[in-house]
């Protein structure tokens, strides 16, 4: 595993390099989180009943960048990759031979699909596509905002399991 570096976004900066700026400190906070943890810490669940991980977590936020960018901002016909209409939750069902470095390289793929895919967007441009629960399209100012709120709902799990794994706290 590769040490992740965590770069602080500007402290000023236009509004698209903000966005991009936090987007991007939080993809790298999730990957932090996991640093340093073999495959079974990874697939230790948070605490019963809960089977949250954190490789679901990377997996979920797989399916999240692929969801958001590819399939509605591009209007990409991008099928999910973990889950399926059997198992709406299957981004989060990790089994024993999950693994990170599959989990990490197809998170890793998604993110940078989602950043070619958005280069020379406008901000105010809107969407191709459409999410599963609103027939609108999103502007890409949108999309950024959520994913960034997101990821840092979900580091903030992540923050709680990495804890009880090992004690290992920070921001």
């Amino acid at each position: 595993m590769t040490t992740t570096e965590r770069r602080e976004p500007a402290l000023t900066a236009d509004e698209r390099t903000m966005l991009e700026g936090w987007l991007d400190y939080h993809r790298q906070t999730l990957a932090w989180k996991c640093e340093g943890l073999t495959d079974e810490q990874l697939r230790t669940a948070s605490t019963p009943p809960s089977d949250l991980t954190l490789l679901g977590l990377v997996r979920h936020m797989a399916d999240v960048e692929r969801s958001w960018f590819r399939r509605v901002l591009a209007g990409e016909d991008a099928g999910p990759i973990y889950y399926d209409e059997a198992d709406p939750d299957g981004d989060f069902h990790v089994t024993g031979t999950d693994t990170w470095a599959e989990a990490h390289a197809t998170w890793q793929a998604e993110i940078e699909a989602a950043r070619r895919l958005s280069a020379g967007v406008g901000l105010d441009d809107l969407s191709k596509g459409r999410s599963r629960s609103s027939d609108e399209p999103f502007s890409l100012r949108w999309i950024y905002t959520h994913m960034i709120e997101e990821y840092a709902r979900h580091n903030g799990h992540a923050d709680l399991i990495r804890q009880r794994l090992d004690g290992a706290t920070g921001d």
